[in-house]
C-alpha cells in the first residue's frame, strides 16, 4: 500500500512540474509556447571586451547601445555554463593510438591522451554559449486589464504549417534585425533549428553534469 501511495505521489509531482514547462513545441527552428507566442533562439558568438583598447570599448559601448534602443519587442540574452564532456573526444584518441603503425605518433598521442585524462581529474573544462531569444506573438490578447488579457491568452495552440510559416516570416524579419545589430558589434548570430533547439532545452530541463543527450521531441523534457 505504501509502494502505491509513493508511487502516486510522483505521478502526482510529475504532471504537476511539467505545467511549468512552458512550450508547446518546437517545430521549422521555431519555439511555439503554450499562449501561441514563438520564439527563435539565436547562438552568438563573444568577444573579449577587457582586451580591448579604450577607444575600442567606448565605440562598443555606444553601438550596444544604439543596437538596445533599435529594439522594439522584448529580447532575452542568456549565458549558459556547462562541463564539456570529452569522453568521446579521449575515447577517440585511444582508437587512434591502437591504430597508428608509426611508434613515435603512437606514443605522442598516448602522452597527450594521459594529459587531458590527468587536466579533467583535477579541475572542470567549462564552456560558455551565448544567446538571443527572439520573440513574436502573433495573438492579441483580450481587453480587460493585463492580467485578464494574459489568462485568456494561455491555451493550447497547433498552427497549421501554413498559418506558422506566415507567422516564423514576421519572426524572421526580427531575427535579422537582431543579427545586422550584431554584426555592428563585429558577432555573428545564427539562429538553432529543430534538432538543436529540442537539445538546447532538454539539457536546460535536466542539467546533469557531463550529459548531452538529443531528444525527437518536446516531451521528453
Amino acid at each position: 500500500m505504501n509502494v502505491l501511495f509513493h508511487y502516486s505521489l510522483l505521478i502526482v509531482f510529475m504532471l504537476n512540474t511539467k505545467q511549468f514547462v512552458q512550450i508547446q513545441e518546437i517545430r521549422n527552428g521555431v519555439v511555439i509556447l503554450k499562449n501561441g507566442g514563438l520564439r527563435a533562439v539565436l547562438l552568438t558568438s563573444s568577444m573579449n571586451f577587457i582586451l580591448k583598447s579604450s577607444s575600442e570599448q567606448q565605440g562598443i559601448v555606444n553601438a550596444f547601445k544604439d543596437f538596445l534602443d533599435s529594439i522594439e519587442w522584448p529580447v532575452q540574452i542568456m549565458i549558459n555554463s556547462r562541463q564539456i564532456n570529452l569522453d568521446n573526444y579521449i575515447a577517440d584518441l585511444d582508437e587512434r593510438a591502437q591504430k597508428q603503425e608509426n611508434e613515435l605518433m603512437r606514443l605522442q598521442i598516448s602522452e597527450y591522451s594521459d594529459f587531458i585524462k590527468s587536466l579533467i581529474s583535477i579541475s572542470n573544462i567549462i564552456a560558455k554559449n551565448f544567446y538571443v531569444v527572439v520573440t513574436y506573438s502573433p495573438l492579441n490578447f483580450k481587453k480587460g486589464g493585463v492580467f485578464k488579457g494574459l489568462s485568456s491568452s494561455i491555451k493550447t495552440n497547433s498552427y497549421s504549417d501554413t498559418i506558422l510559416e506566415e507567422y516564423k516570416n514576421q519572426l524572421w524579419q526580427r531575427v535579422k534585425h537582431i543579427q545586422a545589430g550584431l554584426r555592428r558589434l563585429t558577432l555573428r548570430a545564427e539562429p538553432l533549428n529543430t534538432k538543436e533547439l529540442l537539445e538546447l532545452y532538454y539539457n536546460f530541463y535536466n542539467p546533469t553534469p557531463k550529459t548531452k543527450k538529443s531528444p525527437n521531441t518536446i516531451n521528453a523534457l
